[in-house]
């Protein structure tokens, strides 16, 4: 906002020196789109009940819920390094039941993803003091993958492009089996998952996913910086009296109200409408 704003005493001509900084220094970065078709999701019983007396299922919501990551080096390619990402998706469903009815219940989809990026070389051995040593503390070990880059992953919540029930579980895509599931996230659930019997019913779904994978490395930087200036906003508690009054002083959201009718060919869209004039 144009009104957060800081101001120093010496103003544009304000004290600016060379200093030293550790940051993840970024080595190599790719950005993916996935098509995940036809995931088993994993049920609870009351789940596994309603798939086998319907043929009418729909997702009301999917939602990443856990990942696992994991970084290992590739041989005969020094600096390169794989990841394997691992993620736990929340769906609720909706069935339709007999008299007209509807129900809904809860299941995990498990999606993997595995990229080859470049993450360096490096062959010391990082230690960071803690405030809860003593000379006579346990000492930190020797981690024995002291060269490992760290893996950062950004996705969105999953997009979900079908769902379907079939008859067969071999006709699944299964990267992992019922007890891999971590507690964590199956007791988000109302009841237990269970393993599905081969020749039953299970539930699939297609989801897309959009992600960014970037290997990064602690880095010693120089940079130009200045001295902390401090801010001339004052912190003004949100007074809790007149609601309504702080109601009118937000801006009215006018660009909400203009449907969006001209998609641009750089993929911005166009509203229409004279309400959207500024």
């Amino acid at each position: 906002m144009g009104e957060n704003r800081f101001s120093c005493s010496g103003g544009t001509n304000a004290a600016r020196e060379t200093v030293g900084i550790e940051a993840s220094r970024i080595l190599d970065a790719c950005r993916d789109r996935d098509c995940f078709e036809d995931v088993r999701v994993y049920l609870t019983c009351v789940g596994e009940d309603l798939i086998a007396r319907t043929n009418n299922v729909r997702v009301k919501c999917a939602k990443l819920c856990g990942a696992n990551i994991v970084t290992q080096p590739i041989q005969f390619n020094r600096g390169f390094f794989s990841v394997t990402a691992r993620f736990f998706v929340n769906l609720t469903f909706e069935v339709c039941v007999p008299m007209g009815q509807s129900q809904e219940f809860c299941g995990v989809a498990v999606l993997e993803k595995r990229v080859v990026l470049f993450g360096g070389e490096s062959n010391v051995s990082v230690f960071r003091s803690s405030e809860s040593e003593g000379l006579c503390a346990i000492p930190e070990a020797v981690c024995c993958a002291k060269n490992k880059p760290e893996a950062v992953i950004e996705v969105v919540e999953p997009i979900v492009l079908g769902a379907r029930i079939v008859e067969h579980c071999n006709e699944c895509c299964c990267c992992c089996a019922c007890s891999d599931i971590p507690s964590e996230i199956s007791d988000s659930l109302n009841g237990s998952l269970v393993d599905a019997n081969g020749d039953g019913r299970t539930l699939a779904v297609s989801l897309g996913l959009f992600s960014v994978v970037r290997l990064v490395r602690p880095g010693q930087l120089l940079v130009q910086a200045s001295d902390y200036c401090l801010p001339d906003k004052e912190c003004c508690e949100q007074s809790d009296e007149d609601p309504c009054g702080t109601f009118r002083h937000m801006p009215f959201p006018t660009s909400e109200f203009c449907p969006v009718t001209t998609p641009t060919a750089n993929g911005n869209t166009v509203r229409g409408g004279r309400c959207c004039n500024s």
